[in-house]
């Protein structure tokens, strides 16, 4: 069986990308990360996932882009609320972290060249998103020709390979597939600004594109929102 490394942040799209991991045949190594953002709570629901999926390696990395700052989820910064779909367009929003995909995915490509892997999963997408621009094709593209220059590995002759099966799909389809291959989505985490008890805010934008997502779907959402 094939290795892979899958970026888990216990949300909706990484937890549907690893169950889509899984379900193509790799044995699945999941990462997360302790960043220092806002919703740590997405830690445990890391965990919860990997524990449901049956993924029986699963690491957090600890790294401190708080150090940095420059976005709501690492800093004293407001998270946006109640913005529409073409607010949400517009702009880079102030939730996106400096260079975040980069970093995770450059961990991600040192623990594959430990395993002997060359599959990476990550669960962005580019349809029903937030504007971020790590999240594009092409920076996808990049960052594969990236791993492939610099690395051992890579000069050697081997081929590192970034799987991202949601790339194209709307948040209602995401949901769709994730339900075809098995995922409770009752075990996830989405929430930018949760409740210190872990309550989705319900307005943020991911809380929103997650919401819409449900009921595009037709599947009732599991979500525990605040209020």
């Amino acid at each position: 069986m094939k290795r892979a490394v899958a970026l888990a942040s216990g949300g909706l799209d990484s937890t549907t990308a690893m169950a889509l991991a899984l379900k193509e045949g790799f044995d699945v190594y999941a990462l997360s990360f302790d960043y220092g953002q806002r919703h740590r709570c997405e830690l445990e629901a890391a965990r919860r996932v990997a524990r449901a999926l049956g993924i029986a390696h699963h690491i957090t990395a600890e790294i401190d882009l708080g150090a940095f700052g420059g976005s709501a989820l690492t800093a004293d910064i407001d998270v946006p609320k109640e913005r529409s779909p073409e607010a949400m367009a517009e702009e880079i929003p102030v939730t996106y972290v400096p260079a975040r995909n980069t970093i995770f995915l450059s961990f991600a490509l040192a623990w594959c060249e430990t395993l002997d892997a060359r599959d990476i999963y990550i669960g962005v997408n580019a349809v029903d998103y937030s504007g971020y621009p790590d999240c594009r094709p092409e920076f996808l593209e990049a960052f594969e020709r990236l791993a492939n220059l610099g690395t051992k590995a890579g000069v050697e002759g081997g081929r590192f390979r970034i799987h991202a099966p949601l790339l194209h799909m709307t948040k209602a389809e995401i949901i769709r597939a994730g339900v075809d291959a098995g995922v409770d989505f009752s075990l996830t985490h989405s929430c930018y600004d949760p409740t210190p008890d872990g309550l989705a805010c319900g307005a943020c934008d991911s809380c929103r594109l997650r919401r819409r997502g449900f009921e595009a779907a037709g599947i009732p959402d599991p979500t525990r929102y605040r209020g």
